[in-house]
């Protein structure tokens, strides 16, 4: 398993480095787009689990749809075309339930399963797109990549050595409050170098909060999908990745930061 993850990772980290610095906006916004679908999948597989017939139905082949229009949107730099097509993806999945509710009134809960979805995955991903193709784009995408995967390297180690209480062990039994605070720490550090190297500008008072804004959700975004994870009674959300698992197990982290993380630039962009 440990074999197979780092050849994974010795593989896919120079080519994914290489398209975020070298790669066009379209070509990286394609990278992404395919990254959406192949995560989507995953997640209508958890949570139709019981309802397996119910991933190629209409409702979540719209979900996958729009997905991809709300990924174009960020690279069309539109941020209202993103919050539109999710308004529209909501009422058109309302819709779509609506001639088969006599029939099957469990289709509401596919209506819901399916916005989630498109919240969790593609919304979250089209903020990635914004920042690369913002201001300091490239180097924002590092900023986020490093800070997300030093507080998961930290909160591993720290907990392996010094773990004593459980954070959530209904949820993840193998995390830890001790593993929990060693992320954080690993984060700020990691943070505050890569910043001074590569964003020297950057030099709000609000960046440590920052830091724990950004490892608070990234943790946060590891535990929601370890608890998808565990209502679809499934160890990994797939295995695109050998070592790795699913591509959900692999950006479940970021999903929940790189929102907060766009938002953070935009308010200092703006002058906060």
């Amino acid at each position: 398993m440990h074999l197979k993850r780092f050849l994974t990772s010795i593989v896919a980290f120079p080519i994914l480095a290489l398209l975020i610095i070298k790669g066009s906006p379209f070509l990286f916004s394609v990278f992404i787009g395919l990254v959406s679908l192949i995560a989507l999948w995953e997640y209508f597989r958890i949570v139709f689990h019981d309802q397996p017939k119910m991933i190629f139905s209409p409702i979540p082949l719209w979900g996958g749809l729009t997905g991809l229009l709300m990924i174009g949107a960020a690279f069309h730099n539109s941020f209202q075309w993103i919050a539109g097509a999710l308004i529209i993806n909501f009422l058109l999945a309302a819709m779509l339930s609506m001639p088969t509710y006599k029939k099957y009134p469990r289709v509401l809960s596919v209506v819901e399963k399916q916005v989630q979805g498109v919240m969790y995955i593609p919304l979250a991903l089209s903020m990635i797109v914004l920042l690369r193709n913002g201001t300091d784009g490239v180097a924002w995408i590092f900023f986020i990549l490093f800070t997300v995967f030093a507080g998961d390297v930290g909160a591993f180690y720290t907990g392996k050595f010094f773990g004593r209480h459980k954070l959530s062990p209904a949820i993840s039994p193998g995390k830890t409050i001790e593993g929990s605070l060693g992320g954080m720490v690993f984060c700020m550090i990691v943070g505050y170098i890569f910043m001074r190297l590569f964003l020297p500008h950057l030099n709000s008072p609000l960046i440590f909060i920052f830091f724990v804004v950004i490892n608070v959700s990234a943790q946060a975004g590891d535990l929601f999908e370890s608890e998808l994870k565990r209502a679809g009674n499934i160890k990994d959300s797939g295995n695109i990745l050998p070592g790795h698992g699913g591509m959900l197990d692999r950006i479940d982290a970021l999903l929940f930061a790189a929102p907060m993380a766009y938002m953070f630039k935009t308010f200092l962009l703006a002058g906060g």
